[in-house]
């Protein structure tokens, strides 16, 4: 079956966009056929190249809906750079009107804002209980040692709609992401697997970071991890509630608001189209 896609990012975070309400005949493909069409279309020297494959799906709940296939073939529920381009792509192909759209996820319903050429999500309440996020412990997640071999890493735990583990680091440049964030995803600590933050505090009002991905890898760019990452470290006292994130790939701005809901803003930029086989 040929089918077409959108290549797009988010800060370096880059997505195949398929328009499932545009080819009707998407909606007999199963599950399992979806998780392996991103596995080779994902690949980056076999198929097309991208961290994850969007789903744009009619909602009966939203505008649109989301649903999201990492690089290795698992289903996720939420991801932050990828919602921002599904919504700037729902737009421009006029699917949803107006500045301001619903999205369904797995991890529930988003509202997204158009400002200008940025897109504005509200990403809702982080939850901050061991079994919400999940993880194998009760309560609040604060600096919990995890051994990594010989060696314990404290890790602050919160879901943004999938789970995320922060670790703070003084120099993150340095650090030996790909060495630790592997073996802290599959600890059996998260019965999920998790989204892995290396955190380095500057001031109170930015954050340096490096994301390693739940079934994707070292990514450029997370924007539910960037969330997660701005939460935690205020938990700790180490930032204020408007917080820029600097990711390998690009800046995102993370506002924690009176309401208890992360906002999330940053842009969302086209590669290109194409038609392939599945």
């Amino acid at each position: 079956m040929k089918v077409d896609f959108t290549k797009m990012h988010g800060i370096g975070n880059d997505f195949l966009v398929v328009d499932c309400i545009a080819d009707s005949r998407l909606a007999d493909i199963s599950h399992e056929a979806w998780g392996n069409a991103a596995i080779k279309l994902c690949n980056r020297r076999y198929g097309i190249g991208a961290d994850q494959m969007l789903l744009l799906l009619p909602s009966k709940t939203a505008n649109v809906g989301m649903r999201i296939f990492n690089s290795d073939g698992s289903e996720v529920q939420m991801c932050g750079n990828g919602i921002r381009c599904l919504a700037m792509y729902a737009w421009d192909k006029g699917i949803a009107r107006g500045l301001m759209i619903d999205v369904e996820t797995p991890a529930g319903n988003k509202t997204i804002n158009k400002i200008n050429d940025m897109v504005r999500v509200n990403m809702g309440e982080p939850r901050l209980s061991g079994r919400e996020i999940p993880v194998n412990a009760d309560g609040q997640i604060m600096d919990y040692p995890i051994e990594v071999g010989e060696k314990k890493i404290k890790v602050t735990c919160v879901s943004m709609g999938n789970p995320h583990a922060v670790v703070f680091v003084f120099d993150v440049d340095s650090y030996p992401v790909g060495a630790y964030g592997p073996r802290l995803e599959t600890n059996q600590f998260f019965p999920g697997r998790t989204n892995v933050e290396f955190v380095e505090i500057l001031n109170r009002w930015e954050i340096k970071m490096r994301v390693w991905e739940r079934g994707a890898g070292e990514t450029l760019a997370c924007g539910t991890g960037a969330c997660a990452a701005v939460v935690a470290a205020q938990m700790k006292g180490f930032v204020d509630t408007h917080v820029t994130a600097h990711l390998r790939g690009g800046g995102l701005e993370i506002e924690l608001a009176p309401d208890g809901n992360v906002y999330m803003t940053g842009p969302a930029a086209y590669v290109f189209t194409g038609t392939v086989e599945i």
